[in-house]
């Protein structure tokens, strides 16, 4: 409840500081542009917000009451098996990409295998239920995009890991050094209090810049340009996977996002929903700063073709 409110007190300064901005800035805060531009921001904002909390209640549960050896005594050690069921795992241990980096760091410290560690990076913040419920609700009566979402974004996990298994080098993964950490109960209580004061505050601020910047985009880029991209299913498609990485939207309130790019197609908002919770801007640093610049930029970039490959091949298939 507190952090709601701590939500919308966000956006109330938001519109403080707009209000004063807009007359030293000579802004029509009246005008037609000005109003549209707050109504979408408002509306992909104020939907997001509660998945986003919700998201980071179970994120911050995870992380502070669940004991990681939970993950090394499921997990098989053949890479191979140990992969799929590391990405399946994301449907029912849901956490938030800022969250997940972290997590997978720890996993590998206690003797998960880099593969499997890597695919569950990739698919806790991309399929857990509260990302699927959020899309069914961005898009009422479209079931198929909250398949299309589950099927791609699982494949592109899995695939990541195999590769990983197959290709990865030792020397490209750079590992933090292992601290030691008391599990007493009270530990555990403020871990998760500050784990979620952390996670919600640290991705609301993401949320926001992408509702201002998906907003922005809706009513700064004229339509002619659109047309030239919408006009095109694949480069409407590459846009919005460029735009994913951009925004760094969290996955918890990417599909409003998405939702709200009219114009598009249902592929290219897929690609959007994929990329996102993936490869974004805020990503690629967390990786690079746990992991080494060599394992992000790698790892970054071949994840982003895999996802639009992923994408585009779902989207051909359901939609």
């Amino acid at each position: 409840m507190v952090y709601a409110v701590l939500g919308g007190a966000a956006l109330i300064a938001i519109a403080t500081v707009v209000s004063v901005l807009g007359p030293m800035l000579a802004i029509d805060l009246y005008a037609p542009p000005v109003a549209a531009w707050w109504t979408v921001f408002t509306a992909v904002a104020v939907q997001g917000v509660p998945f986003l909390l919700l998201g980071t209640v179970v994120s911050a549960a995870i992380g502070a009451f669940v004991p990681e050896r939970v993950f090394t005594r499921l997990l098989p050690r053949n890479q191979a098996l140990a992969v799929p069921i590391a990405g399946a795992a994301g449907v029912v241990l849901p956490g938030c990409e800022c969250a997940s980096v972290p997590v997978a760091s720890s996993l590998m410290r206690r003797g998960v295998a880099p593969a499997a560690a890597l695919a569950f990076l990739l698919s806790a913040p991309a399929i857990n239920p509260v990302v699927l419920v959020a899309t069914s609700i961005a898009f009422p009566g479209q079931p198929k995009m909250v398949l299309g979402r589950l099927v791609a974004s699982l494949a592109t996990a899995v695939v990541m890991g195999w590769l990983w298994a197959r290709f990865g080098r030792e020397e490209w993964l750079r590992l933090p050094k292992r601290t030691r950490t008391t599990e007493h109960s009270t530990v555990g209580v403020k871990a998760f209090v500050a784990g979620l004061q952390h996670d919600f505050l640290h991705a609301g601020g993401f949320l926001v810049l992408g509702a201002a910047a998906a907003a922005t985009f809706n009513i700064a880029v004229p339509r002619s340009i659109l047309d030239i991209f919408t006009g095109s299913s694949w480069l409407s498609l590459l846009l919005l996977a460029l735009l994913a990485v951009v925004l760094c939207v969290c996955s918890e309130a990417d599909a409003f996002v998405a939702a709200s790019l009219s114009g598009f197609s249902s592929a290219a908002k897929l690609a959007f929903m994929v990329v996102g919770p993936m490869v974004d801007l805020k990503l690629i640093a967390l990786q690079a700063g746990t992991f080494g610049r060599s394992f992000a930029l790698r790892f970054s970039s071949t994840t982003w073709l895999v996802a639009v490959t992923s994408s585009t091949l779902v989207g051909w298939w359901l939609l």
